[in-house]
Order: structure tokens, then sequence, then C-alpha cells
């Protein structure tokens, strides 16, 4: 199980403390509803949504507080009935400072007007995008990418598949795995929609097979469709890429720089898929999420969680930090960001939230020996030691050029180079130096084309002068 592989490279973590190998995963359990909410307008991927409410506003579970503000953004809704009692900007788990709508709880969990579709079965693909949109929902595995958006197939593109993500690969998580165990049915009931909704052939859900109860819970629930296959995956990180899972399942190759639809795939995390039978069938929008809280805590759980709820809460539930932490991590060990304010609020993406010991701490560099262990664990088949090289050279351009910029920043690299050179790291600086690049150089290509415009515009109009003179 864990010696194959069915994607490039890949290496195979230990699972951790509180990892599936070692106990199965922890039930879910409902973290009961905090005093005071936070809740950030920039949850997503694309353009902050738009406070609607103000100070004094009376709120209901489920109503919308903040309004999408672009066609990749989404709308945000209160996860407590309550109060508005400010409006403020707070640090989120990326170290961006965002808006954010503060809600006092009155405990009575009253819940908006909820209004589901009639009949989901009959909607055509624009109203189901409709109603996705409108609940909020965004890719919960980490990624946050607006579903909605995922979900609007342009008409020269062919949707021929859809992938559910259940690989849950990182490390210690464990949300997915719990989910897929105990909400089976509901997931497959929501991929059954989409493939009627969008007229889609077939649908294949990935988990690895470290998972075998959430396994034979999703063939149990499928069992009457044919249409929807589940398929057991080898153990192998970084399996949960939406590339490495499509050629896993399909042997499809995603173009670089082009993105699954280019394979005739669409790609949705199981807990995405939830959200949208939530969506679908109950009218809810996305407020709530199963959030793994493990490593060094007295007892790891897998909390039901409202979005907005500090971190501290989840952590004191947990009975506190353990001697030895060093780190606290939001998402997995391998991808997630490292934080260090508890009273940052759980957001929409929030798989997990870790606390880690001194194998965290970043060890001290030394010299590449140049063994080629980064190539062959890198899954985008990249030349990380020459990018490495590159991008300290401050030779970005170059860097460019070698694919850079087609690094997914999974840090398998990282995890297998024994010169403990801080490859990921120095991937993320160089790519976020080569995306300014980019702009200021489409910045300078658009203003030199505005000149050539206006030059030609000057030209012709002294030349309409001199017509009417002649």
């Amino acid at each position: 199980m864990y010696g194959k592989r069915l994607f490039p490279g890949g290496i195979h973590p230990q699972e951790g403390r509180n990892g599936k190998a070692v106990n199965g995963a922890n039930p879910i359990t409902e973290l009961p509803a905090s005093k005071r909410v936070v809740i950030p307008m920039s949850q997503h991927g694309g353009a902050p949504a738009k406070v609607i409410v103000a100070k004094g506003d009376p709120v209901r579970v489920g109503q919308k507080i903040g309004e999408a503000a672009a066609f990749v953004s989404a709308p945000v809704h209160s996860s407590v009935s309550g109060t508005v009692v400010d409006i403020i900007r707070t640090m989120t788990f990326s170290g961006v400072e965002v808006e954010a709508v503060v809600i006092d709880n009155d405990f009575r969990d009253e819940w908006m007007e909820l209004c589901p579709p009639a009949d989901p079965e009959s909607m055509t693909p624009k109203e189901a995008i409709g109603v996705i949109r409108e609940a909020g929902i965004v890719g919960m595995g980490g990624a946050t990418f607006p579903t909605p958006v995922k979900l609007s197939i342009a008409p020269d593109k062919h949707f021929e598949k859809l992938i559910v993500n259940g690989a849950e690969c990182e490390p210690y998580l464990t949300a997915d795995h719990r989910l897929m165990l105990e909400r089976a049915p509901e997931i497959i009931d929501a991929v059954s929609l989409l493939l009627k909704i969008f007229s889609v052939p077939e649908a294949i859900i990935g988990v690895e097979q470290n998972k075998p109860d959430a396994i034979a819970a999703l063939q149990n629930a499928a069992a009457g469709n044919p249409a929807i296959r589940v398929q057991p995956l080898p153990v192998r990180y970084p399996q949960g890429g939406e590339k490495q899972l499509i050629y896993a399942l399909t042997k499809r190759v995603v173009p670089a720089g082009g993105l699954p639809i280019d394979a005739g795939c669409v790609v949705l995390n199981a807990a995405t898929c939830y959200a949208i039978y939530k969506a679908l069938r109950e009218g809810k929008p996305l407020v709530r999420r199963i959030t793994t809280v493990g490593g060094l805590v007295q007892e790891p759980h897998n909390f039901l969680v409202r979005i907005g709820t500090p971190v501290r809460d989840l952590l004191r539930a947990c009975g506190g930090t353990l001697p030895g932490t060093c780190k606290l991590i939001s998402g997995g060990p391998m991808m997630g960001t490292a934080f260090t304010d508890i009273d940052i609020p759980v957001t929409k993406g929030c798989s997990g939230i870790l606390a880690l010991g001194k194998e965290a701490v970043d060890p001290e560099e030394s010299p590449c020996i140049r063994c080629g262990r980064c190539m062959r664990a890198c899954p985008m088949n990249l030349q990380p030691m020459k990018m490495d090289h590159l991008i300290r050279a401050e030779r970005f351009d170059e860097a460019d050029k070698v694919g850079v910029m087609n690094c997914i920043e999974c840090g398998a690299c990282t995890f297998v180079c024994p010169a403990k050179r801080l490859l990921t790291q120095s991937f993320r600086a160089g790519k976020r130096i080569v995306n300014i690049r980019r702009r200021q150089q489409k910045a300078r290509e658009d203003a030199e084309k505005a000149a050539l415009a206006a030059k030609e515009a000057t030209k012709e109009a002294a030349q309409d002068d001199k017509r009417k003179e002649g």
C-alpha cells in the first residue's frame, strides 16, 4: 500500500501522533458556540466580500453579512444569531489584515428563513450555480477558490468527469476522513445531483487506502449509482493536489499553466460536496466546517466549528497544548501556515489547527550536495535545486523560464533534502517576485499600447484637419 504511487514524485511522511493509521481519526464533535465571533470578509480566493451590515444590527444564523464584490469572490454569512458590535480589521492565517464583522452571540441560534430549491434534480446549471454562489461555498481543502466559478464552464470546454478529492494526504488531518465516514450518504447525494444537473457521465471519488472505513461507507452509499466510482488510492503525498489526483484517477494530464477543465475534469473536495448538499437540499449557506485540532494537544478532536470562532476556543476545548509545543499551524504540516495569535478566527478553508514540536522548527541550512532527491520527489517534474540557485542569485527571469511558477508549494522537496535547504520557502518568495515583475511588465506594455493608440489618434486627427483645409 505504501510503496506504490500513481503519479510522478511524491513522498510518504509519517502520519502523525493522531494520524489516520494511528487511531483511525476522532469522531466529529460539535464545538459549543463562542460568546463572540469575528467573521473575515476575505476567506476565499479573489476579491474580499463587501460588508452589508452596520454596528448595532441584529443578525440571525445564515444571514448574509458580506456581499460578493466580483465574479471571483464569495458572500459571507453569520454563523451565530446576535448583534453586530463592530466592523474591524483582523489578522488572518495568511498574515494579512482584512475587514471583519464582530458579532456577539445571543445563544438563541435563530436561523434566517431558509428557502431550499423545491426540486434540485430539475435545476439548470445556471440555477444551481446561483444557489451555490449565494451559499458562499468555496473549496474547503485549503485553496478556497469560489466553487461557483469552478463550475461555470466555458462553452468551448468539456466537463466529462467530476473528481471528488477525498485523499486528505496531509499528515495529522482527519477532518475529511470523518466527514466521509459519518456523512457519506449526503456526499454521494451531492455528487449525484451535480452529475444530473451538469449532465456529466461519471464521478470518481479518490480516497487513500489508509481510510478503509470511509471507503466502505462511500461505496455503500454509492452502490445504487453506477455513474459514481469510489477509487481507493495508494498512500502518497501530495496526491490531494488537483493535477496529481486527476492523473492518478484518469491518467489525464493538466497542461502547464492550465486548469483541470482543460483535461475535461472538475475537482471538488469532499467537504465542498457536503456544503453543496446543505445548500441544494436544505438551503443553508456555509457557516460551519469540520476542523482537525491535533498534534501536541491534550485531546485531539475533529470539531464541527462555526466560522469566526477564535482558535483559542478550539485549543481550550482540547485541553490546551502539551509541553514542547514550538509552533502552531493552520492546515497540514506540509503546506500549512504558521501563526502566533490564537485569537485569529477559523475561516472556510481552515482544515486543521496543529500544535507541533521541534520537528516543525526550521533547521540550519547547509550547501546543496546535488544528490537529486528533490527532483525525484517533485510531483511536477521540476528541478528544485536549479530553481533555488536561480532565486537566491536573484535571477528571477531565468527561474521563471525553468518553471518556478508551476511549483505547487507542496514541500516534498524540502522534506527530503539532506542539506535541509528551505526550498519551498525559496520558491514561494521567488513566485511572488515573478508575479510582481509580470504585472509590472503588463503595465508597461499596456502603457505603451495606450501611448501608441494616442499617437495614432493624434496623427489621424491631424490628417483629418489637413483634408478639411484642402
